[in-house]
C-alpha cells in the first residue's frame, strides 16, 4: 500500500465518476488539497507518478475512490 492509500480518509467523500483526473482524464482517485483551498485530482497511476511533489505542495492528498452515481 502506497502512502497516498494509506491517507486518512476521515471526513472524505468519494468522487463521483464523473470527476476526472487533471492529468489524463481517467477516473479520479486521490485528491491533492493545496493550501490555497484549491484541489487537484489525480488517477491512481499519475497520483503515485508525482506523489512526492504533491506532497510539497499539498496541504492533504486523500485516497478517494470514485463511485457510481
Amino acid at each position: 500500500m502506497s502512502a497516498i492509500e494509506a491517507a486518512s480518509l476521515r471526513g472524505t467523500q468519494p468522487l463521483p465518476v464523473s470527476e476526472r483526473c487533471d492529468r489524463c482524464g481517467a477516473v479520479a482517485k486521490v485528491r491533492a488539497v493545496l493550501s490555497n483551498g484549491g484541489e487537484l485530482l489525480f488517477c491512481g497511476q499519475h497520483a503515485r507518478a508525482h506523489e512526492a511533489r504533491l506532497r510539497q505542495a499539498a496541504v492533504t492528498l486523500e485516497s478517494v475512490g470514485a463511485t457510481r452515481s
